[in-house]
C-alpha cells in the first residue's frame, strides 16, 4: 500500500485547522496566488474548501463581500453557507457572492442589464417557456416543426451558449446543424425575441455577462478589483462559458483556488470540459497543485481497484488515493447468464446482507442507463424487497412508459377514460383542450365512456371537420389494434401501436439524448412484455407494481444511475451491466472516440468509489437489446481492473484475463468471441450454476438465438451487403453503406448520423 505523505510543520496555530490532515491544512493556508486543490474521491475537499473560506474571513485577508465562491448546485451553496456559518458565525450573512454560477451571474446582470439591451427587471424564462417561444418562431417562419422540433433547436442553443457562442460566432458546421443551414438565423431570431420580451434564459445569464466583460472593460475591472479571492468548487465540471467568465475575473489578482478531480469529470453531455482543469497551470502560470489523496470513505482494496482502472486514461493529472482503513474485501466480479439472472443474483445478495444485519439504506445499485432498472424493479417486487429510484422515476412511472401503457389500456378496456384522456392528443394531433371539453360534455350527457363519445361526436357538427377526421382516424386505429391483440403477442402489439400511432416517430424527430433515452425505455418495455402471454396479464402485473408502495419510513435499497450517484456513498454497491455496448455505452463506442471512452472510464471510477465496504460488478453473457438476444462480452473496464484486487466468481467466454489481453493489445473483441469456449464455473456460485442449468435445459429456443447472436460477432462479412447498399436498422432506420471492413459497416443514416455496426444487425432495404 502507498504510505501517507510526511507531515508538514504548520507555523500557524489556527483552530480552523483542527481535524484537517496536512495537505488540507496546506490548501487552507496557501492563500496567495493560484491554487489547484486536486481532491480525489472521498478525500474531504468540502471540509478543506470551507475551512479556507472561513480562514480568509477570520484572518481579515478579505471582507466577506470581497470573496467570490462559486458552486454548481443550490444544495452545495446552502451546505457551504451553513458550514462556514458554524465556523465564523454571523459574518457569513455578509457573503453575497457565495452561490451557484447562475445565481451570481444573475445578480451581476441585474446591475448591468442595459448594456445588453435589457432592463433590470428582466424575466428568466424556464424550459417550457423557451420551447413555446421557439415553436412560435418556427411556425412564423414556415418551418415544419415535426421535422425540425423546437426541442432540438433548444438543445443546440443551450450547447452554443455553454460554449460562449453568440449567433455571429457560429461556423458553417454549427449553422448547418439545424434546418439545413438556418441555425444562426433562428438563434438570432430567438435572442431578438427575448430582448423584446425583456427576458433571458439560463444560458444567457453567463453569456450576457461574458459579453459585457469583453466589450466593457470598466465593468470587468470593477469586478476584478472587488474580488480579492475566488474559490470554485467542482472545477472539473465547468463548461466553456463558465471557464471564460472565471478566467477574466481572476486574471488580475490571480488569487483563485479551484477544487476538483479530473478523474471525476463525467458531465460532457452537459457541456463540461475536463480540459479546463487539466490546463489550469497554463491559464495561471506558477500555480500550486495540492493533492488531497487520503481517502476517508473506502477500503484500500476498493481504492486500489479504482486507481488501477483509471490509470488507463491518458488525459489526467494523476494522484494516488490511500487510506488508514482495514484492507477489506476485494472487488467481486460476477458473470451471469443473462439480465434476469443478474437481477436474481443481486436480489439474493441483498437478502443475504439483510439477514446479516446490513441496513438496506446502505445498499445501492448503480446502473449506466435508466432502462436497466426495470429488471431489478420487477425482481424486487416479486421477492418483496423495498426499493426506491433516486434521480428519476420508477420505470413504470416514466412519462413515455405511462403514455405507452395508456394506449394499451384503451385497447384492453375501451371504457378507461383516464388512459384515453392521456393519449388522445399524444403525440400531437391538433386536438386541443376545447375538443376534450366537448368530448367530456358529450360523454356525460349520454353516460358513455370518452372513447365511445369521441366516435359518437364525430357524426355531428359539434367539432370542426379537421378534428372530426382526426378522431375518426384515431378510433379506427384503436379498432384495428384491438383486432391485432387476438393474434399478436403483447410485445409485438406494443411495438406496432407505438409505431403506427406516431409516438416513436415523434421521439426520433427530437434528436436529443433525452429522447434517445426514452426510446430505450420503450424498447425495454416491449422486452418486458415478452414474458407475458396476454396483454391483460401484463397490465395486471403493472398494476401490482404501481401499488407496491411501502411505508415511507421503511428502509429501501437505492437504485440510481452512476451519474446521479456522484457525491454519494454507500456501504454496499452493486454495479450491473458491465458489458461492451452497455458500459461503455454503444453511443460512446460508435460516436465519441477516445474522449468519450475516457469519460466512460471516469464514470466507472466514480461508481466504484461510491462503495465504503464492498463493491460488486456484474456482467451478463447474454442480454436483450431492442428486443433481440445478443451475446455480450465483458466490458473492457473489467479487464482493466488490477487482478490482485479482484475476486472472480465466474469466468465467461475465456474470463477477464482473455479480455484484459485483448484490450491491452487493442485487439478487436468481436473477432474471436464466437470461437471462445466458456470456461469452468467456480463452485462458489450455486446461484449461477442453478440458473445456467435451468436456462440450458428449459429454453432451447433461447440457446439457438444466442448462438446466432454470438455468430454475428464473427469477422466473416455477409456476401449480400457492400458499399452503396441500402439497409435498414431497427433503431436507426434506413441508411446507405459508406464503408466496409470485414463484417463491420459504416452507414450513413437518413437521420443525418453515421454509425459503425456489425453487418448482421442490419437487413437489406
Amino acid at each position: 500500500m502507498v504510505q501517507p505523505p510526511a507531515p508538514l510543520s504548520p507555523d500557524i496555530d489556527d483552530p480552523l485547522l483542527g481535524g484537517l490532515n496536512e495537505p488540507q491544512r496546506e490548501a487552507v493556508m496557501t492563500t496567495e496566488g493560484p491554487v489547484l486543490m486536486l481532491a480525489g474521491a472521498g478525500t474531504g475537499k468540502t471540509a478543506a474548501l470551507t475551512a479556507r473560506l472561513a480562514h480568509l474571513v477570520r484572518s481579515r485577508l478579505a471582507w466577506p463581500s470581497e470573496i467570490l465562491c462559486v458552486t454548481f448546485t443550490n444544495k452545495a451553496a446552502r451546505e457551504m453557507r451553513e458550514r462556514v456559518g458554524q465556523l465564523i458565525g454571523p459574518a457569513v450573512e455578509g457573503m453575497p457572492w457565495l452561490g451557484t454560477f447562475h445565481s451570481i451571474a444573475a445578480r451581476m446582470l441585474r446591475r448591468h442589464a442595459e448594456l445588453v439591451g435589457l432592463q433590470a427587471n428582466y424575466t428568466i424564462i424556464d424550459t417550457d417557456d423557451q420551447l413555446r417561444l421557439l415553436k412560435q418562431l418556427i411556425q412564423a417562419n414556415d418551418l415544419d416543426e415535426k421535422r425540425w422540433p423546437a426541442r432540438q433547436l433548444a438543445g443546440l442553443i443551450d450547447r452554443w451558449k455553454n460554449r460562449g457562442l453568440n449567433p455571429d460566432d457560429l461556423d458553417a458546421a454549427e449553422n448547418e446543424a439545424y434546418a439545413n443551414g438556418r441555425g444562426q438565423q433562428f438563434y438570432q431570431l430567438y435572442q431578438d425575441r427575448l430582448k423584446t420580451l425583456n427576458a433571458c434564459d439560463f444560458g444567457d445569464l453567463l453569456l450576457h455577462m461574458l459579453n459585457i466583460f469583453r466589450s466593457h472593460r470598466d465593468v470587468l475591472e470593477q469586478y476584478q478589483q472587488r474580488f480579492k479571492y475566488v474559490l470554485v468548487d467542482e472545477y472539473q465540471d465547468t463548461n466553456q462559458v463558465q471557464y471564460l467568465w472565471l478566467r477574466l475575473i481572476a486574471q488580475v489578482r490571480k488569487n483563485i483556488c479551484v477544487v476538483g478531480d479530473d478523474d471525476q469529470s463525467i458531465y460532457s453531455w452537459r457541456g463540461a470540459e475536463v480540459a479546463n482543469i487539466l490546463r489550469f497551470d497554463k491559464d495561471f502560470p506558477g500555480s500550486k497543485v495540492i493533492k488531497l489523496e487520503q481517502n476517508y470513505r473506502s477500503t484500500p482494496q476498493i481504492l486500489a481497484a479504482a486507481s488501477g482502472l483509471i490509470k488507463s486514461n491518458s488525459q489526467r493529472l494523476g494522484k494516488t488515493l490511500w487510506t488508514e482503513r482495514h484492507p477489506g474485501d476485494r472487488l467481486r466480479v460476477i458473470g451471469v447468464w443473462d439480465g434476469p439472472e443478474e437481477a436474481r443474483r443481486v436480489g439474493e445478495e441483498i437478502e443475504r446482507l439483510e439477514r446479516e444485519g446490513a441496513p438496506l439504506e446502505q445498499v445501492a445499485i448503480l446502473v449506466r442507463a435508466q432502462f436497466q432498472t426495470r429488471e431489478f424493479e420487477d425482481r424486487f417486487i416479486t421477492i418483496g424487497l423495498n426499493y426506491r429510484i433516486i434521480g428519476g422515476f420508477r420505470f413504470y412511472e416514466r412519462a413515455e412508459i405511462r403514455d405507452a401503457l395508456a394506449y394499451l389500456r384503451v385497447i384492453a378496456q375501451p371504457a378507461d377514460d383516464l388512459a384515453f384522456e392521456r393519449i388522445y392528443n399524444t403525440p400531437k394531433r391538433g386536438l386541443g383542450d376545447k375538443t376534450l371539453e366537448k368530448l367530456h360534455r358529450h360523454a356525460r350527457s349520454r353516460d358513455m365512456p370518452l372513447a365511445a363519445a369521441a366516435l359518437d361526436i364525430a357524426d355531428t357538427d359539434e367539432l370542426p371537420a379537421r378534428a372530426r377526421n382526426t378522431i375518426v382516424a384515431l378510433m379506427r386505429d384503436f379498432a384495428r389494434w384491438r383486432d391485432m391483440e387476438k393474434t399478436l403477442s403483447p410485445a409485438e402489439l406494443a411495438r406496432t401501436v407505438l409505431n403506427e400511432s406516431g409516438y416513436t416517430d415523434a421521439l426520433q424527430a427530437q434528436k436529443t439524448a433525452e429522447a434517445a433515452g426514452r426510446l430505450e425505455n420503450l424498447s425495454e418495455l416491449a422486452r418486458a412484455m415478452e414474458d407475458y402471454e396476454t396483454l391483460g396479464d401484463f397490465l395486471e402485473h403493472v398494476s401490482l407494481v404501481m401499488e407496491n408502495e411501502a411505508a415511507g419510513d421503511s428502509e429501501k435499497v437505492t437504485i440510481m444511475t452512476m451519474h446521479a450517484a456522484k457525491g454519494l456513498e454507500f456501504d454496499h454497491v452493486f454495479l450491473p451491466g458491465w458489458e461492451e455496448g452497455v458500459f461503455p455505452s454503444q453511443r460512446a463506442i460508435d460516436e465519441g472516440g477516445l474522449a468519450s471512452l475516457e469519460e466512460e472510464r471516469r464514470l466507472a471510477y466514480v461508481a466504484i468509489t461510491r462503495a465504503r465496504r464492498r463493491c460488486t460488478i456484474l456482467h451478463a453473457a447474454n442480454r436483450r437489446i431492442y428486443g433481440q438476444w445478443t451475446s455480450s462480452i465483458p466490458s473492457r473496464f473489467v479487464g482493466e481492473l488490477p487482478e490482485e484486487h479482484v475476486e472472480q466468481e465466474t469466468t465467461l467466454t475465456g474470463g477477464a484475463s482473455l479480455w484484459r489481453a485483448q484490450w491491452s493489445e487493442q485487439a478487436d473483441p468481436f473477432a474471436d468471441v464466437a470461437r471462445a469456449q466458456p470456461s469452468r464455473v467456480k463452485t462458489r456460485g450455486p446461484g449461477w450454476q442453478r440458473a445456467a442449468s435451468q436456462d440450458f435445459d428449459a429454453t432451447p429456443r433461447r440457446i439457438s438465438e444466442n448462438k446466432r447472436s454470438a455468430a454475428s460477432f464473427a469477422a466473416k462479412p455477409r456476401a449480400d451487403i457492400g458499399i452503396g447498399a441500402r439497409v435498414f436498422h431497427d433503431k436507426f432506420g434506413y441508411g446507405t453503406v459508406a464503408a466496409q471492413e470485414g463484417n463491420k459497416l459504416e452507414i450513413d443514416f437518413e437521420s443525418g448520423s453515421r454509425k459503425r455496426l456489425i453487418d448482421t444487425f442490419v437487413k437489406l432495404a
